[in-house]
């Protein structure tokens, strides 16, 4: 099988982005951006993928970080309980109230601000996000993995779990050569899927 069926085939079965299956129209503008955001704090803990995706589903009646920092800290961890994200539920709803404080403070609640910051520089953009309470590198490596749909100078964005997938599946563990198999709005997607094949031994193992 070539690399570029197996990318095809890869993308058609778990090509559905993070921010997507979060419920979350990806778009630059603040609402979705911050959402994406508290997702990738959702996601970077040790926590199963999907109770972090419903956690997010959760929390989403706080849209903007105004909404989230107006919100009582036990609302954001009944929201994050009835998600089931238990472990860490106390914790995080402290960091998120305290990264939508710092959000409102810093950038007026809109993190294309922060972009702005960047100044094109996608090594900057990861850093400034790690300002954030809770968003470490991992969990900056997820939001800019998946905000390079809207956000094209962090193309081509694959973090060491995308890798790792892309290892399993035989393919290249290069983020240029990686990028060749795709169109440019189709990278986060390709990211999110082979960072499913990272976790799903059975999904690397049908498609290798």
């Amino acid at each position: 099988m070539s690399a570029q069926t197996k990318v095809r085939n890869l993308l058609d079965e778990a090509g559905t982005s993070f921010a997507t299956e979060a419920g979350i129209s990806l778009a630059n503008k603040p609402s979705p951006l911050y959402r994406l955001s508290v997702l990738s704090v959702l996601l970077s803990t040790r926590i199963k993928a999907g109770i972090a995706v419903d956690a997010a589903r959760e929390l989403s009646q706080w849209s903007t970080p105004q909404r989230m920092f107006d919100a009582t800290w036990q609302q954001r961890v009944d929201a994050l309980v009835q998600a089931h994200y238990r472990r860490y539920d106390e914790s995080t709803s402290t960091a998120l109230g305290e990264g939508a404080e710092l959000l409102l403070d810093r950038y007026g609640g809109d993190l294309r601000k922060l972009r702005s910051k960047a100044n094109g520089d996608p090594e900057e953009v990861r850093r400034l996000l790690m300002d954030l309470p809770r968003l470490g590198p991992v969990g900056a490596d997820i939001f800019c993995r998946e905000a390079q749909l809207v956000w094209p100078e962090l193309r081509p964005y694959f973090d060491t779990k995308a890798l790792n997938g892309a290892k399993k599946l035989g393919l290249s563990t290069e983020p240029d050569e990686l990028a060749r198999h795709v169109e440019g709005h189709e990278l986060a997607r390709l990211a999110a899927a082979l960072v499913r094949a990272t976790l799903d031994r059975s999904l690397a193992s049908a498609l290798s």
